[in-house]
């Protein structure tokens, strides 16, 4: 009897460290040293540009995305809110799998129509190298990058907010909850969240 109490301390101790271990490990995040990108007028653009910046936000989006265009207003609205703190944007047009996205059991849900203007210039990711380093997989996704010694520091990934359907809805807002911490030189807060979108098609 002992001895199984013994066990199940044990075991609930272990359980507790490899939590706390993945936890700290999520908040550290891993280091981007640096990456490229295409602006529409052809001129390259480069990640470690922006290494005088509090954070830069890459957002993988795609004009045929309902998902995408669904965000759009909310995108302009984290842009005029936080570029003005030293939070920089790119937004990267990735491709996706239509298919996949026809096959979405909330079609019907998901309005095609923009909820605001597309203002922002799209970037382009030759060869997906930067959605491939990241780890994306679909659009709209989010990822906070932190400036630091030896490169760019993942905070976030994921999710803009915790409802892609309806705005108005929207209880958590990741991104905006990330940028907060980081600008107020706290701990990023929540590391990942699962994003809804439309899924990225490798070439």
């Amino acid at each position: 009897m002992l001895f199984r109490r013994i066990s199940i301390i044990a075991a609930a101790a272990l359980l507790f460290c490899t939590v706390a271990i993945s936890v700290a490990k999520a908040q550290d995040g891993r280091t981007v040293t640096d990456f490229s990108l295409t602006s529409p007028t052809n001129a390259t653009v480069t990640l470690s540009s922006y290494a005088s910046n509090k954070a830069v936000v890459v957002v993988f989006v795609n004009p045929n995305c309902a998902f995408s265009k669904l965000y759009q207003s909310r995108l302009n609205a984290l842009t005029a809110a936080y570029s003005g703190k030293g939070v920089q944007f790119l937004f990267i047009n990735a491709p996706i799998n239509l298919e996949a996205t026809a096959d979405a059991a909330d079609a019907d849900k998901l309005k095609m129509k923009s909820t605001g203007s597309d203002d922002y210039p799209y970037l382009t990711d030759p060869g997906q190298k930067v959605s491939g380093l990241l780890g994306a997989t679909k659009t709209p996704e989010a990822f906070v990058l932190q400036p630091a010694e030896n490169g760019f520091v993942v905070r976030y990934r994921g999710a803009i907010d915790d409802n892609a359907q309806v705005e108005a809805y929207a209880k958590e807002r990741y991104v905006a909850q990330v940028l907060d911490n980081i600008l107020a030189g706290k701990p990023a807060g929540v590391a990942d969240k699962r994003a809804a979108g439309c899924l990225i098609k490798r070439m």
